[in-house]
Order: C-alpha cells, then structure tokens, then sequence
C-alpha cells in the first residue's frame, strides 16, 4: 500500500481537508491550506481496516521486535486498538500528562520494563505529542522502537525533534501525496496546487 492509496482513503474518509482560498486557522495562529482529522476515518469501516494493516505492516518490517502497541490520547487510540488486535500483542494508552485524580496515572494498560513499544499517532506536526508518549515509556522502562502514524507534514523541526530523542518515525502518507491525489480526483483545482506546496515548504522550513 503506497502513500497515494492512504491519501486517497483520507480525502475519501472527509479526513482531510484541502482549502487553498478560505484557509484554517490553527491553535499557534499559523492559516493553514489544510485540515487534518484522521479521526474521521473512524466511521469509515473499509478505510480503518486498511489503514491498520498498512501500519502493522510497517512495524511487521520495520521494527519486528516490537512486543507493545502504545497509542497517544484521544486520536491514537482507536488505531493503536486495532493494530494491536492484527498483530496479537498488548495495547497501552498515553495521556499528554498524568490524570489528576486517582492512581494518577498517564499510561493506562499494562508497560512492563523490557517491553519494546511502538507509540502510533493519527498526524505528526512537531512530534511533540510522540516525545512526550516516548518519555513517558522510557521512565516505566520501556524500550520505544519508534513511532508509526497515518500523515506526516515533513516539518524539518520535527526531523530534529526526533533525532535528537533518539527516535524514527514512519508514516503511511504525506502532504505531497495528498496534495498529487486532490488534485488528480478534483479536490483541488490545479492552479492551486503551486500556492498550496509554496505554503508547505514555507511550514516545513518553519518561515511560516
């Protein structure tokens, strides 16, 4: 499964959004062309499916002594949920932080010492929700493998952020692909396509 067969699932799923002329406005004020919620694939029972077998392929390959699948509160979740029910391994979830109340938890399942995780993300930006899931696992002892997502934005920060952690990550598409299969179906018109991948190499170079 390539990255224009996941992309084209997305926009299919209404995932993601693509609005070069009235564009969306971001929690860090940043106008974006584009809006990403991979929770939509949810309710799409053909789309979930193949995304989680092309991600539990990657691990499959590409980190093959995994033993735990660790999902990042809330988006992760569901997805993590059926990786770990393809591969037959354990599942836990991460909170952003340690709840409150309770036993004032932030994993939830069981992370042993020893145990090799993959943490599965919806989207990565700035990777920041990853390295706080990966920081969270090494202090119970855990052996993060690396991380596995839907989407990527390529930000050059967060190929930092990561390296610097100690971390690789793989996703099933980009904003390229995206951006080639809106396009090829319509989504987009094609005099847009230039200002949209202007945007994007602006974000990923981090002028924006």
């Amino acid at each position: 499964m390539n990255k224009h067969e996941i992309a084209k699932i997305l926009l299919h799923a209404g995932a993601v959004t693509l609005s070069p002329d009235e564009p969306f406005t971001w929690a860090s004020g940043i106008q974006s062309p584009i809006y990403c919620d991979n929770r939509l694939i949810m309710s799409d029972p053909g789309g979930r499916r193949r995304v989680a077998e092309g991600m539990s392929e990657v691990i499959r390959t590409k980190y093959p002594e995994t033993t735990l699948i660790a999902g990042t509160a809330t988006a992760g979740i569901p997805h993590a949920a059926w990786i770990a029910d393809i591969l037959g391994l354990p599942m836990v979830y991460i909170r952003s932080k340690a709840k409150g109340h309770g036993r004032s938890k932030q994993i939830e399942g069981k992370a042993k010492p020893g145990d090799r995780a993959i943490i599965v993300e919806d989207l990565i930006s700035t990777g920041g929700s990853s390295l706080t899931a990966a920081a969270a696992l090494r202090e119970e002892g855990v052996h993060v493998e690396g991380v596995v997502s839907i989407f990527t934005y390529g930000l050059e920060s967060a190929d930092r952020a990561f390296e610097e952690a100690g971390l690789t990550y793989t996703s099933l598409t980009d904003f390229h692909a995206l951006a080639e299969v809106a396009t090829r179906t319509g989504a987009i018109r094609k005099e847009s396509v230039g200002p949209l991948l202007d945007w994007h190499e602006k974000l990923k170079t981090g002028v924006l």
